[in-house]
């Protein structure tokens, strides 16, 4: 991103395959370990879920069964790749950042700055929303304030 003109050079298409391939792998295989740990709950009360979309806390927080393990792997898989990634992010908008200031004339450091901030703003939004929701107990759970965390979640960032 710094250095657009040696993008080609250094993007080969054997890494290009490999982060494509990285992607998919861990985007198939996040979900379908969080399915089987949920489906291995039981389910006593109501089947009813008061949400906009059928999401993982409302389900914890239907069953009637112990949901330590879901709730054990929902925080090592947000540690790992939440909060990991969103440093990954932040890293390199430093860079990003640190580039543009480089940048001599103020209108083109302006250009490059508003393009940027919007799009910091988006992913702030997007990681901030996704660590307010899925990495706390659900002890703290609130029907109420999680609605609005998913609207932002799913409606503000797209």
């Amino acid at each position: 991103i710094c250095d657009p003109l040696y993008y080609i050079a250094r993007m080969s298409r054997k890494h290009c395959a490999g982060l494509i391939t990285a992607a998919f792998t861990v985007g198939f295989a996040d979900p379908y370990s969080i399915i089987v740990l949920i489906s291995k709950l039981s389910y006593c009360a109501s089947h009813l879920i008061n949400h906009f979309f059928c999401d993982i806390t409302p389900l914890l927080k239907l069953s009637c069964s112990s949901t330590f393990s879901v709730e054990l792997f929902i925080y090592i898989e947000g540690t790992l790749l939440t909060v990991n990634s969103f440093l990954l992010t932040l890293t390199s908008y430093i860079f990003i950042i640190s580039a543009i200031l480089k940048i001599q004339s103020s209108e083109g450091r302006q250009k490059a700055f508003s393009t940027c901030a919007s799009h910091l703003a988006c992913v702030i939004t997007l990681y901030m929303t996704v660590i307010c929701l899925y990495m706390r107990p659900t002890t703290s759970y609130s029907l109420k304030i999680d609605k609005y965390f998913s609207l932002l979640y799913i409606a503000l960032g797209p």
